[in-house]
């Protein structure tokens, strides 16, 4: 089955241990070196209207795929703990 990241984009994230749902596939990160696909990335959502985002994401190698249907991609292990990202320096805050 070949699918492009714009479909994977649409497939929610469900670990099979605890049948928790993640969220959705929102960016993949490749090795370069050798074009294979190392992790799906799951941002963490926005509260308050979409203003605010927290700054950690849930990163799932692509070891822990366990299978990547029609309509949802099932995990083989625990739902991850968010990680953090490199700070990102808005506009209007001062450091």
């Amino acid at each position: 089955m070949n699918c492009r990241l714009s479909d994977l984009r649409h497939k929610e994230v469900i670990s099979a241990v605890d049948g928790v749902r993640i969220g959705f596939v929102d960016d993949v990160i490749v090795d370069t070196n050798t074009a294979c696909v190392v992790a799906f990335v799951i941002f963490n959502r926005f509260f308050l209207f979409g203003i605010f985002k927290n700054s950690e994401d849930y990163i799932i190698p692509w070891e822990k795929i366990q299978l990547i249907g029609e309509d949802a991609i099932i995990i083989s292990c625990k739902t991850p703990k968010p990680q953090k990202n490199p700070k990102k320096r808005l506009f209007f805050w001062k450091n």
